[in-house]
């Protein structure tokens, strides 16, 4: 069966289902067990892109291929109406899918990496580090957890005060030390 076959007569979410069932079998037939979540973040990948079939009022051209993404994100601009555009998924095979990556960085990392930076070169490309794998070519922290930019400069505010009038006495260092002898609290 071909996966292009199902994406076409039966969509998206059946060709995931179909792709992710028989790459475990490959691996189940050689005793080796993988979570479907890994293999699922690959296929998601293989369809990241959708193709234009009706570019409405928008700027997207018939026949360009565009970022699901960005697609979703352009409809959804426009005004009440605005005529949306209409589209198509793609099915990338994995090569493909990791050189049309918006990192140039991440796609020179995979394969045809001369190509690849040449190309970004020329154009005059700017890596704008937004994912895991460019930020950990560079040195930098990865935009997950408190890597995340919004966690970056986050500003406390103390609402209570920690030491109050009673507790500040214990800090001179007679406080400290009280009940200790002076063979106890002599320093060598």
């Amino acid at each position: 069966i071909n996966p292009h076959d199902i994406l076409r007569v039966k969509g998206p979410r059946a060709v995931q289902e179909y792709l992710l069932n028989e790459i475990q079998e490959v691996y189940r037939l050689q005793g080796v067990r993988i979570n479907d979540k890994h293999i699922a973040v690959i296929v998601r990948q293989m369809l990241k892109k959708v193709r234009v079939t009706d570019s409405g009022d928008t700027t997207f051209l018939e026949g360009e291929s565009v970022d699901r993404a960005e697609f979703l994100a352009v409809n959804e601009e426009l005004p009440e109406e605005g005529r949306t555009a209409r589209s198509e998924p793609l099915l990338l095979g994995i090569t493909k899918a990791s050189l049309t990556t918006e990192s140039f960085i991440s796609a020179a990392s995979f394969q045809e990496t001369t190509r690849v930076l040449t190309d970004a070169a020329v154009r005059g490309a700017r890596d704008h580090l937004k994912g895991l794998k460019e930020n950990i070519i560079i040195g930098h922290l990865i935009p997950a957890g408190t890597g995340i930019h919004r966690y970056q400069h986050v500003e406390f505010m103390v609402e209570q005060q920690f030491y109050d009038e009673e507790i500040l006495p214990l800090a001179e260092p007679e406080g400290l030390l009280a009940g200790f002898t002076a063979e106890e609290t002599a320093l060598e």
